[in-house]
């Protein structure tokens, strides 16, 4: 089976489509190699991608007929992404919520409507 097909059928991507682009950019390799969307992939091979800024390590078990849902998933791929990759996300998403200090430069759009639901609370006091 194609790299792109078997990564839509294990629910790793959206669609073929975003799997195939994830291969263009070079973002998926196959025991090492970056793989082309077209790559033939069989059972016992390691595929590592890189998507939402996880390095994701899997190792293939058996090649599913088509999409299968997402309890069957299990049976088809094995996941050995380290725990680091996860906590590193986590860390990072913290990170983001304090990359802009508060009051410095034009408000965000969640500053704003906790500037109109605020606003729109006093004006309800005062009636």
């Amino acid at each position: 089976m194609r790299v792109d097909k078997y990564l839509w059928c294990i629910r790793y991507y959206k669609t073929r489509t975003l799997a195939t682009t994830a291969c263009k950019k070079g973002q998926i390799k196959v025991n090492n190699d970056l793989a082309k969307p077209s790559r033939e992939v069989f059972p016992q091979d390691i595929i590592e991608l890189r998507k939402d800024q996880i390095n994701y390590k899997l190792k293939v078990n058996d090649i599913p007929e088509s999409r299968v849902g997402a309890k069957l998933v299990d049976i088809y791929r094995t996941d050995t992404t380290p725990k680091e990759q996860f906590e590193a996300r986590e860390l990072l998403k913290y990170s983001k919520d304090y990359y802009r200090k508060k009051g410095v430069g034009r408000p965000t759009k969640k500053d704003r409507r906790d500037i109109d639901d605020f606003t729109d609370e006093t004006s309800l006091e005062d009636i």
